[in-house]
């Protein structure tokens, strides 16, 4: 697809004009597909992939300046879609391990599960498990619009613009509630670092 041709489906695209929304499917649909089921491994989050990047190119086609081809700009935001779910996936696969508590966006804590007797577990263990306890807690008693952009960001692995776009704020203020966030956090888990380093450096035998 020449310049000439990207030009006009992008202006048909800035006019919402329906038959360059059904020519942009027919021209990348395929493509898009491809390189998102290349890292996904999966056809049922290849063809999601594929929508929702079929649906932010119509939304975004406005932030299209043609400083690059438009095929790839599409691939570009097939690339970062692709990997956002692949990280989500990971995460989620992660998050529903018996001994971690699962995240929900709101940072609220979905099913957790207490461990009944911790001593029973070797340090190391027991140490990963209150440190997930802890970490879970913290982010549950952040206030809510510092929490928001912690658990898109850090928990589920958004990017900045995603999680901005997810809560209508600009990547800006998202930055800074990030930050503000993550200082909020480490000050919250301090008592809890202090006292694994105390730990660690205890002598054996005393």
């Amino acid at each position: 697809m020449n310049r000439s041709e990207d030009g006009r489906l992008v202006a048909g695209l800035k006019a919402r004009d329906q038959r360059a929304v059904r020519e942009l499917s027919d021209r990348y649909g395929s493509t898009i597909y491809q390189l998102a089921f290349r890292h996904l491994k999966s056809r049922e989050d290849a063809e999601e992939v594929t929508q929702d990047v079929l649906l932010k190119v119509y939304r975004k086609i406005d932030a299209f300046r043609g400083d690059s081809a438009l095929s790839s700009w599409i691939y570009r935001i097939t690339f970062n879609t692709a990997m956002s779910r692949l990280r989500n996936s990971r995460v989620q696969r992660a998050a529903e391990r018996p001994d971690q508590p699962r995240l929900a966006e709101s940072g609220e804590v979905q099913n957790p599960r207490q461990l009944a007797d911790w001593s029973a577990m070797p340090d190391e263990e027991l140490l990963r498990a209150q440190l997930r306890h802890a970490v879970a807690s913290a982010i549950r008693d952040l206030p809510p619009i510092y929490r928001a952009p912690v658990v898109l960001r850090d928990i589920e692995g958004l990017s900045t613009e995603e999680a901005s776009t997810r809560l209508h704020v600009k990547d800006q203020t998202l930055k800074s509630r990030l930050h503000r966030g993550r200082l909020m956090l480490r000050a919250r888990l301090q008592n809890f670092t202090n006292g694994l380093s105390l730990h660690r450096q205890t002598p054996a035998f005393g």
